[in-house]
């Protein structure tokens, strides 16, 4: 039994995007870790990436007009939203949180630094995901059909 093509674009794009945030945000901070690894927030969204690249690959393999196109759309919004909006205002409260327990390290320190996304970390997601993930569907659709 084999993967669905859209969950591999999915998967891949998902991947790259948090390998992207690794090195992206080890530079922005001169040295390197792997924690951003598993980072919620940041640029890109991969959250926006992934459901982006989920979309385009069923656009791709079964058109517009297929129920599970619609299905992808309706739940990439939904994903979106709550990246902007509700964990978006958790990581606002984070940061209130931390300067509040300023003269307390250990309890600031254990509160997370990025969970939600802005419109821009979002937009870039939606690109990234687009362009990752139709390209992986493409690819793979090629390499299958040639066997």
């Amino acid at each position: 039994m084999s993967l669905p093509i859209a969950l591999i674009a999915a998967l891949i794009t998902q991947l790259l995007c948090q390998l992207f945030k690794v090195f992206y945000y080890s530079a922005k901070k001169g040295s390197f870790s792997f924690s951003y690894f598993t980072s919620s927030g940041g640029m890109p969204s991969s959250h926006s990436a992934f459901v982006t690249a989920l979309a385009v690959a069923l656009l791709i393999h079964d058109g517009i007009a297929s129920d599970a196109f619609a299905v992808a759309v309706v739940f990439g919004f939904i994903v979106m939203h709550d990246a902007y909006r509700l964990r978006g205002t958790v990581e606002k409260q984070s940061r209130l949180l931390k300067k509040l327990f300023s003269d307390r390290p250990a309890e600031a320190a254990e509160l997370p630094e990025m969970l939600g996304h802005t419109v821009p970390e979002i937009a870039v997601g939606i690109v990234a995901g687009a362009a990752l993930g139709g390209g992986v569907t493409l690819l793979l659709e090629q390499l299958l059909v040639r066997r």
